[in-house]
């Protein structure tokens, strides 16, 4: 930085002389030219008068002030670095990884324990993605899959997604490819929305938003809907056609750092269509409420 500035200063110092010698003559007031005699006109000359000619003169040295050192050839080089090579900054590999969900909920009599994580490691057009989620209530799991995905930014706000779904439940397990969008809608929205085609041909679609309403700058309310459709029946696992399940929740966390912020909510659930008349068939309830505590994490 001091190299910098000892080039600026010299600069303007060695530039004003320079410039007023460069100044033209002012020109003569328009009076003063039309009183002024026409020298009479002579003869042209044959004599060579190349060798009278005045030599060209170069400006002379400007002498700096006492307060600025003499420039050297290292401070021009520190003042103007070679840059050649100079790597750009989004063809790093970075990454990023969310607990949005770690909760415990409490409802109907019965106790049960939800996740749901996502991350992705890459680029800022290739990524990989990853997201986890699951629910365990009453001694068994609802649901438990992972969605391993690649994702490519097509704007500002949105990416595409193409990878494969794997459903882990113990008695029922499922594969399906899986292609999708996420992104942030206007109003600040964030949605993900995915369409699925298991390997028996069975398609399902499920659909995510959620909205941070900041009440301060650390509490946050968050509501959430997700709501699943089937297009053909899943008997093994008491799915029905069409809508199948969703869901409404509302979260209140704190954050104490963006990083870390626990929360307090409610969940609300319900079966639809095909998939409630299977579990009324079966003596379940087809809604529900639980509250629900937990922790939200990122790194």
């Amino acid at each position: 930085m001091r190299a910098v500035l000892r080039c600026l200063v010299a600069g303007l110092v060695m530039s004003r002389p320079l410039a007023a010698q460069a100044q033209p003559p002012a020109a003569p007031h328009q009076h003063d030219a039309a009183q002024a005699p026409t020298p009479p006109a002579t003869p042209a000359s044959t004599e060579d008068h190349s060798a009278h000619q005045a030599p060209a003169t170069t400006p002379a040295a400007v002498e700096l002030p006492a307060f600025i050192p003499p420039l050297t050839d290292a401070d021009r080089q520190a003042a103007f670095p070679d840059v050649q090579g100079h790597g750009v900054h989004d063809n790093a590999v970075n990454y990023f990884v969310l607990f949005d969900q770690l909760e415990g909920q409490h409802g109907d009599g019965q106790g049960g324990f939800s996740w749901d994580i996502k991350g992705w490691v890459g680029q800022d057009l290739n990524r990989l993605w990853f997201r986890a989620e699951g629910e365990r209530a009453g001694g068994r799991f609802d649901q438990a899959q992972t969605n391993l995905l690649y994702g490519r930014a097509i704007s500002r706000w949105w990416d595409v997604t193409a990878g494969v779904r794997l459903d882990t439940l113990p008695d029922t397990p499922r594969s399906a490819l899986a292609v999708g969008v996420q992104g942030l809608a206007p109003y600040w929205f964030e949605v993900e929305a995915s369409a699925y085609v298991e390997t028996s041909g069975r398609t399902h679609v499920r659909v995510e938003t959620a909205y941070d309403l900041l009440l301060t700058n650390r509490l946050v309310l968050q509501p959430l809907i997700e709501f699943e459709i089937y297009g053909r029946a899943d008997p093994e696992r008491r799915i029905g056609t069409g809508l199948s399940t969703g869901e409404l929740g509302l979260r209140l966390r704190y954050e104490f750092r963006r990083e870390f912020a626990p929360y307090v909510g409610v969940v609300w659930n319900r079966k639809f269509f095909g998939t409630a008349d299977v579990a009324q068939a079966g003596g379940d309830r087809i809604s529900g409420a639980r509250l629900a505590v937990g922790v939200r994490l990122w790194m």
